[in-house]
This record gives structure tokens, C-alpha cells and sequence, in this order.
């Protein structure tokens, strides 16, 4: 246990490191040598938390991190990170010489950035830019070849600034119909054609690409929600070379027990009545902690068996209909496994009809991750795990 803490609620995550590893591990196999893995940490990790995912990551054979915002960066950078660091979506000019201060890329998506950059550059240092090219996303990058050679030679001409890489990124890279996807690409190596010399770094392929399309990788690619042992769809889970280690799973305990008899009500609206005597359990996670309302029916784990939540999720409480009477303090999992259940984050994304990466993101902040490896909690990050 390398820190300590206390946290006073019994609900918590658990993030286990030797699952990012062995992701990243994988692919890292799968790559050829000259290929390097850019490791996505944006959104604290994807909800798991961004520091020990870092260090897990870079332990596994990653080189560089990525995330979406300058912030992000730099809560890396004060938290000791010194690997290379990728801002991948759009800074302020004004905050350039940030950037260089924390020694951190950031991306360049329209000639008219550089210029706005260029008065806020100091003298003595060189900030290091990677171009995003619009090859069909929609979102920041640059679109045309004449404004990528007129960037390019901009950035040319001024010694305070150095092209270390070039990028973009697929819409469609998890589905089965590949004809956008293969569009893309073509518009990339078009693109790329126009550069004089190509820099450092030249990636395209986020964490689908990466296992489905060797053709796609150049010399670097993007790992995101694989890295966490999330399929980046369900469509082509048959299509993945090797099994993807969870990292994520969501506990609490049963703070509360009590016998209701028939026709009694349960929650907020008084939408659950009961039909016969029912034992009914009380946990301490609600739609603040981003367990939110719609869950309402999805199953929890107690005992091992499956349990439904009934009534309506509250703002830190909902409850649960159990087939007996149930110790208080025992365990519940909401996400992750008990005995022979396993509730997956794909379980939960389905039943709120969204995608597995939004699960994890939206478990507050107020609720701890707790980090483990060889199956024991080795980091309470600032907290430790009640009795």
C-alpha cells in the first residue's frame, strides 16, 4: 500500500492496473517495433482515474499520453508525469507558452492558430505542435491541402516551433461497413502527400484501427477505450484479436434491510408496490454518483445472485428487492463480478441505451477509485476501504 486515506460512504470503484497493463501489453504485441503506442488518458482516464492509468499504461510499453485538453495536461505534469504529453483537441493561442512551459504538445488545426500563437511564443524555447487533419470528422483540423502546405511552412520558418507529429481520426473505424472508413484513409495519404517531410509522428488509428487495420498504423497509434478492456463496439467484438480485460467495476453495501408487506410502496413517485412480503435493501449510491434514474430495474449483485433495483433511483440511495433477508454491510456490485455473475459495463450502457465509454465517465468524482494489483488494493487514492 503505497497511500493511505479514509473515505467515510460505502460505495466505491475499483480500478484494476494489472488489467490496463495487460491490455496495453497486448497490442503492444500485436505492433510492429517502429510502432509506438500513444496512451488516451483524457476525462481522468476515461473515468479510471488518469495518473495510475499512466503509469500503468507506460509500464505496458506506451511512449506517450494523450489528452483532450491543456488542464488535463498539465494536472499530469503536477502530478509527476514526465512522458510526452499530446493535448489532442483545441488550446487558445494565448496559452502557447504554457505549453511550453510544462514542457506539453498541443495540436494546430487551422493556419490562422499558428499566427494568433506566434505573439505569445517566447524566445528561448521551442513548442511542440502535431497538425489534426479534418479527414471526415467534422470536428477541428484542417481540410485542405493548401492551407496543410501553407501550416506547414509557417511553422517552417519559425524556430520557436517544431512539427513533431500529424494525425486525424476515424468516424468509423468500430463499424463493419468499412467504405467511410476506407475513405478516410485515402483523404490522409492524400493529404500527407503534400507535406515537404513528414514529421516524427504520423497516426491515424484510435484504439479500433489499431487491431483491425495494420495498414492504418504508420508509426503510432492512439489507444482510448481498449486499453481499458472496453470493446469500441459491439459489432466487431467478434473481429478483436484477443480478450480485453475489464478494469472497472462499482460497489457498495447494503446500509439499510426491512420486510415490507403486500402493497406497500417504495421511493419517490410511489411507482413500486410490492405484491407479496418482500425484503427491500437500501444502498448509498444515487443519480448524484452518476448511477442515474433510467437504471432503475437493472440488476445488482448480492450473494453472488442477481437482484433488480426497484423504485425510483434517488439522488445518493435507491433500492433493491432481495429473495431473502440480507446482513447490512454485505457487499453489493453493480458493476463487475460475484462468484459466477459478472455484470459488464456493456450490461449497464445497454440498459442506458448509450455506448460502454460513457459509463465509467459519468461515475462522479464523489465516488473513491480505489486502485488494485495481484488482487489486492495496493492505492486508495487519498482513501481506504471501510471494514
Amino acid at each position: 500500500m503505497t497511500e493511505q486515506g479514509f473515505f467515510y460512504r460505502d460505495t466505491w470503484a475499483e480500478v484494476d492496473l494489472d488489467c490496463i497493463h495487460a491490455n496495453v501489453a497486448s497490442v503492444k504485441k500485436l505492433l510492429p517495433p517502429q510502432v509506438e503506442i500513444i496512451a488516451v488518458v483524457k476525462a481522468n482516464g476515461y473515468g479510471h482515474g488518469d495518473l495510475k492509468v499512466a503509469e500503468s499504461a507506460l509500464k505496458a510499453g506506451a511512449s506517450y499520453l494523450a489528452v483532450a485538453f491543456m488542464d488535463e495536461a498539465i494536472a499530469l505534469r503536477n502530478k509527476g508525469i514526465q512522458a510526452p504529453i499530446l493535448v489532442l483537441g483545441a488550446s487558445r493561442p494565448e496559452d502557447a507558452a504554457l505549453a511550453v512551459k510544462f514542457d506539453i504538445t498541443i495540436t494546430v488545426f487551422q493556419k490562422e492558430w499558428v499566427d494568433a500563437a506566434k505573439a505569445y511564443l517566447p524566445n528561448d524555447k521551442v513548442l511542440s505542435v502535431h497538425i489534426k487533419l479534418d479527414t471526415g470528422m467534422g470536428r477541428i483540423g484542417i481540410r485542405a491541402k493548401e492551407e496543410l502546405a501553407d501550416v506547414e511552412q509557417m511553422i517552417s520558418k519559425d524556430n520557436r516551433i517544431e512539427l513533431e507529429g500529424i494525425f486525424t481520426h476515424f468516424a468509423t473505424a468500430d463499424e463493419l461497413d468499412l467504405t467511410y472508413f476506407q475513405k478516410q484513409i485515402e483523404v490522409f495519404r492524400d493529404m500527407l502527400s503534400v507535406l515537404k517531410s513528414r514529421p516524427k509522428y504520423v497516426h491515424c488509428s484510435n484504439s479500433a484501427a489499431s487491431l483491425r487495420f495494420p495498414s492504418a498504423h504508420f508509426n503510432a497509434v492512439r489507444l482510448g477505450i481498449v486499453m481499458y478492456g472496453l470493446t469500441p463496439s459491439p459489432e466487431i467484438e467478434p473481429e478483436l484479436p484477443f480478450a480485453l480485460k475489464e478494469a472497472f467495476s462499482l460497489h457498495s453495501r447494503l446500509v439499510h434491510m426491512k420486510k415490507l408487506t403486500k402493497g406497500e410502496k417504495v421511493s419517490y413517485g410511489a411507482t413500486y408496490e410490492t405484491e407479496e412480503e418482500e425484503w427491500i435493501g437500501t444502498i448509498p449510491i444515487g443519480y448524484a454518483d452518476g448511477w442515474i434514474r433510467r437504471l432503475q430495474g437493472q440488476e445488482v449483485l448480492v450473494e453472488g445472485k442477481r437482484v433488480p433495483i426497484v423504485g425510483r433511483i434517488c439522488m445518493d440511495q435507491c433500492m433493491v428487492k432481495l429473495p431473502h433477508f440480507v446482513p447490512v454491510g454485505t457487499t453489493v456490485t453493480l458493476i463487475g463480478k460475484q462468484n459466477n455473475e459478472f455484470i459488464s459495463v456493456n450490461e449497464i450502457a445497454k440498459k442506458l441505451e448509450t455506448i460502454n465509454y460513457e459509463v465509467p465517465c459519468i461515475i462522479s468524482t464523489r465516488v473513491p477509485r480505489l486502485y488494485k494489483q495481484g488482487g489486492k488494493i495496493v492505492v486508495l487514492k487519498n482513501y481506504l476501504l471501510p471494514e
